[in-house]
């Protein structure tokens, strides 16, 4: 009997038992973290995700617009997203229990690729205009600075158009943003100055008298032009009147007024010049022209051009330029005690090189031993100012007017012809003694033609 009410307290203490266990559930807390590599929040974009969930033993990940979009890793590691805009990212733990799900909205920029086109209007000749072609893609902001210009900022996307005045460099600097990153571009234009018409009237060479007739270049020498238009009053001969710098021939003497009007496609400007065309005397002036002697060719020179106006020197090349040669000087010594011109083609008959293609030149180095008509004195000389007393002289040495002279007469006129014909007159005027270098000076009066 008491081993059966044993039992019975026994079984009813387990059932006591049984009947107050009450089953505990889990719950589930989804979480995560997502992290940009690099901090980089414009696409492509990759995110790690790591999964901080709490009570969960399964996932289902999704990425809206991402690579992979779906996962059901605990920790599905780094997902690339290359689609600017708002990207939902889904997480769904579960366990036994319950299922709950996180979401989180990532928002990404897009990819920027920066760049404009500015463009001159017309030319760029002060004014300029400047328009800007913004090529930017993938931006939300704008900021232009215009260095110099009229407006001088824009926070446009395509500012209107930008007028600059001051000749030089200006630059245009873009600032594009997407809302976490800015992209910075500059680009330089170059303005040139405003139009300033101005010329110069430049003779020949062979007119450097300004004695009629007359051939000159009109040098033009504007600033920004870039059409023009040429006059003359009285009238001249211009070879071009629309020409950048043509040549004008003035065919009388008298007073010219020329006058350039200018134009760059934006303004135009005119300019008025005046030349006086002197009557024409038909002799030429050389004044203070050395000639050295005989050892000093190489470094005074003993040979003269009168056409060329140019001394020559020993060494020089006179392939081409022997031809024009007239006057050669042989001394013989530093003390002047024999001096002579000598026919160019006869230079080598002076210790001196042939010349190539030397003229023939007649000379009366010595009037007083000559003989040969009226001498041409030094107030023939002076008071010469054109070539009416040449024009009379017979240049027609004979011996004796060939000789050499000495330095015991100063101002001592020698008289020559050239080979075509031209008439001239040398006045010696100096002898200076510097040893091997020693040399006279002469002035020289010839006619053009």
């Amino acid at each position: 009997m008491k081993k059966s009410v044993s039992l019975f307290l026994t079984a009813a203490v387990i059932l006591f038992l049984f009947s107050c266990h009450k089953e505990q559930k889990i719950y589930v807390f989804p979480e995560f973290v997502a992290t940009k590599i690099n901090n980089n929040n414009t696409v492509p974009v990759i995110v790690s995700f790591t999964n901080k969930t709490s009570g969960g033993s399964s996932f289902k990940w999704t990425f809206e617009g991402g690579d992979p979009a779906t996962s059901i890793l605990r920790n599905p590691g780094d997902v690339l997203f290359t689609t600017a805009g708002k990207h939902t990212i889904t997480l769904v733990a579960t366990n036994e229990y319950e299922s709950r799900k996180k979401v989180m909205v990532l928002n990404l920029d897009s990819m920027m690729s920066v760049d404009f086109i500015p463009t001159i209007l017309v030319n760029n000749f002060s004014p300029v205009t400047v328009h800007m072609q913004n090529n930017t893609a993938g931006g939300s902001t704008f900021a232009w600075t215009f260095a110099g210009g009229t407006p001088s900022t824009s926070v446009l996307q395509q500012p209107a158009d930008v007028t600059f005045t001051t000749p030089g460099n200006h630059d245009i600097t873009l600032v594009v943003g997407n809302g976490s990153s800015t992209t910075t571009i500059t680009k330089t234009i170059t303005v040139a100055p405003p139009l300033a018409a101005d010329f110069d009237i430049v003779p020949s060479f062979e007119d450097e008298d300004y004695q009629a007739p007359l051939t000159a270049t009109l040098q033009n020498t504007t600033i920004s032009g870039l059409n023009w238009q040429w006059t003359c009053s009285p009238a001249a001969t211009i070879s071009g009147a629309t020409q950048q710098s043509p040549t004008i021939y003035f065919a009388n003497p008298g007073t010219y007024t020329v006058t350039l009007t200018a134009g760059n496609n934006k303004s135009t400007q005119t300019v008025n010049k005046t030349i006086i065309v002197l009557p024409n005397t038909n002799l030429r002036t050389h004044s203070n022209i050395k000639f050295g002697i005989n050892t000093a060719h190489g470094t005074v020179g003993s040979f003269y051009s009168t056409r060329l106006r140019k001394t020559f020197y020993a060494g020089d090349n006179l392939d081409t330029s022997g031809k024009w040669i007239d006057l050669v000087f042989f001394g013989l010594n530093s003390s002047f005690s024999f001096n002579k011109f000598i026919s160019p083609d006869s230079a080598t008959n002076y210790t001196f090189a042939a010349i190539p293609f030397a003229q023939s030149v007649k000379f009366i180095n010595s009037q007083d031993l000559c003989l040969c008509g009226s001498p041409f004195t030094e107030n023939d000389f002076n008071n010469m100012t054109n070539d009416v007393p040449l024009q009379s002289f017979t240049v027609n040495p004979n011996v004796n007017g060939w000789k050499q002279f000495n330095n015991s007469t100063v101002n001592r006129i020698v008289m020559f012809q050239t080979q075509d014909g031209r008439k001239g007159a040398m006045k010696i005027k100096q002898y200076v003694a510097a040893g091997a270098d020693s040399y006279i000076i002469a002035d020289i009066k010839v006619q053009k033609n």
